[in-house]
């Protein structure tokens, strides 16, 4: 099975307007399928920005709307899935959401962030309560988690028991949480031996200072693609042979002794 190439787009784009936004998706979109990417992923609350305040409800939208058709019209476009972060709204209720798109237009997956962060993510917000979301793309199972999700290790194991290969990760990193991107991602990887995608937004927003450092992180902690401080878009390898030898070599999955951890939940 030949590696799917992964494009990871850092930026926070304009927040508030979702038009610009999209044409920033529709070029980064043409750059990564010129590079043979077959999957672009974008930061948490790329469509809208993330330091919006009380903007949230006049852009939240549901799931298959409008913004989803424009998203599903790139994809097709140029021949790549795409992942993208989006306040969706659901009746009454907004959640800070993440939505894969096939490069047929299909949409795949959408995700809702089960662990709120901070005062802002939890006045305006939903939290979702289904742990795991998973497709499949080019015969790599992709799982999606958003931002604070993927600091909890019980997330990511979950997703590695539930046989995830290619963890997708948009976030909104802030100033001083910079060993997250650095360290804790090719940590997660490692440790529940999956593929790691954790895509940021970068610069100043609002009150938060968005800190850049996207990165694909392999089975072996090893980061494959990384990226700096600032608008980037970068891409890396995700391979499922060598990602099956590295599962066979590490004992961590095979070692648990599940029964001892009853204490845990």
């Amino acid at each position: 099975m030949p590696p799917l190439r992964t494009a990871l787009l850092q930026s926070s784009g304009r927040p508030t307007v979702v038009a610009e936004n999209l044409k920033t998706l529709d070029e980064a979109a043409a750059r990564a399928a010129a590079t043979g990417s077959g999957l672009l992923v974008t930061s948490e609350l790329f469509l809208t920005g993330y330091a919006i305040g009380d903007a949230v409800p006049e852009l939240a939208e549901p799931a298959d709307g409008p913004a989803a058709a424009a998203v599903a019209r790139i994809a097709v476009r140029h021949g790549l899935a795409v992942l993208y972060g989006y306040p969706e709204r659901d009746g009454e209720r907004i959640f800070n959401a993440a939505q894969l798109i096939g490069p047929d237009g299909a949409r795949l997956a959408n995700y809702r962030k089960t662990h709120l962060f901070g005062c802002f993510e939890q006045e305006w917000f939903t939290p979702g309560e289904q742990p795991i979301v998973q497709a499949e793309l080019d015969g790599v199972r992709v799982g999606l988690l958003i931002c604070y999700d993927v600091e909890f290790p019980e997330n990511v194991r979950a997703h590695a028991l539930a046989g995830t290969d290619l963890l997708l990760v948009p976030t909104a990193q802030m100033h001083p949480f910079e060993f997250v991107a650095a360290s804790v991602i090719p940590v997660r990887a490692f440790e529940s031996q999956m593929y790691v995608a954790y895509v940021n937004r970068t610069g100043p927003e609002g009150e938060f200072e968005f800190v850049g450092l996207s990165c694909l992180a392999g089975p072996d902690g090893v980061v494959r693609a990384r990226a700096g401080r600032g608008e980037e878009l970068v891409a890396g390898e995700v391979d499922p042979e060598f990602l099956a030898a590295s599962r066979a070599a590490n004992p961590y999955l095979r070692d648990r002794r599940p029964g001892l951890y009853g204490s845990l939940a």
